[in-house]
């Protein structure tokens, strides 16, 4: 879950409390769209998988996703949970922005710019709320070119050695950029844009900040290489990160940047050599999706 600027560092032992997690995939159905044949030379083939935050299992969760493997589209957003507090379901943000771009992606002003399809969505967009966001569309010569606002993030994995990796955008300290309902957010003008060209059998790994505040990218490499299947891969990985989401020992890449940043034990403990460690419970999204040869069949 995104956080806003009221936040809480939950990663001491003393601050959770062990909770039975039930896993489930929370697939967002979306209108079939009847363009004609496959406008790339290569497309996606994708696996996603989505867990909830352990106390949002009955609702689904506040992230949200949208994919398409034939066009090389792929979105997530992170409904930011600080909008709780006033009232309002975070999850209505963040569906809804994902429902607007499986709408969008496909008009000619679009042209496979994913800042464009960004603007279309959110402007059409009137739920209250704001999210973390992150879209990657596929162009026909191979090219990814991306878009994001926040923490959402995305790693290109190339015969085993990650080769790119998004950066998070963020006011602070857990406090990321997020587009809003509110005139005061982030707009599609303040995403970082860039584009790779990648190859067959490049494999894109891009999930909400649940998945990279809770698993190293040596353990996502290790991860992916257990798996042909993307579904599987996306599973395993989801798994993972789910796991440590709930281990008050691990220490995890959201506890060491915390302690980077200032935040840790007491003093007294530190010289019983104890340290800040544990996982961070969240809504947890991965999209697992490597490059192939498209089709040429209609659909």
């Amino acid at each position: 879950m995104a956080t806003g600027a009221t936040w809480r560092l939950s990663v001491s032992p003393s601050s959770f409390t062990r909770l039975s997690l039930s896993l489930r995939t929370k697939r967002r159905q979306f209108p079939h769209h009847t363009a004609c044949t496959v406008r790339s030379e290569v497309s996606l083939s994708v696996g996603v998988r989505l867990i909830p935050h352990p106390r949002k299992v009955e609702t689904g969760g506040e992230d949200a996703f949208f994919v398409s493997g034939e066009n090389g589209v792929l979105a997530v957003a992170d409904g930011v949970s600080g909008w709780a507090e006033r009232n309002v379901n975070p999850a209505l943000f963040s569906r809804q922005l994902m429902s607007h771009a499986s709408n969008f992606f496909t008009d000619e002003e679009v042209n496979c710019d994913p800042q464009v399809l960004l603007r279309k969505s959110h402007e059409a967009t009137t739920s209250v709320g704001s999210a973390t966001v992150l879209f990657a569309m596929l162009e026909k010569n191979g090219t990814l070119k991306i878009a994001n606002v926040g923490d959402c993030g995305l790693r290109i994995i190339r015969k085993g050695q990650v080769i790119f990796t998004t950066c998070p955008q963020e006011h602070y300290f857990d406090c990321p950029y997020q587009i809003s309902s509110e005139s005061n957010g982030q707009t599609y003008e303040d995403a970082t844009v860039c584009s790779i060209k990648l190859k067959e059998q490049d494999i894109i790994v891009m999930g909400s900040d649940g998945l990279f505040d809770n698993v190293f990218d040596r353990e996502i490499l290790s991860e992916i290489s257990n798996f042909q299947d993307m579904t599987e891969a996306a599973k395993g990985l989801a798994e993972l990160a789910s796991n440590h989401s709930r281990d008050f020992y691990f220490d995890s890449p959201f506890s060491a940047e915390a302690r980077t940043r200032g935040f840790d034990v007491k003093w007294w403990e530190k010289l019983l050599g104890k340290k800040l460690t544990g996982g961070k419970l969240d809504d947890i999204t991965v999209i697992v999706a490597q490059v192939v040869k498209a089709s040429t069949e209609q659909f």
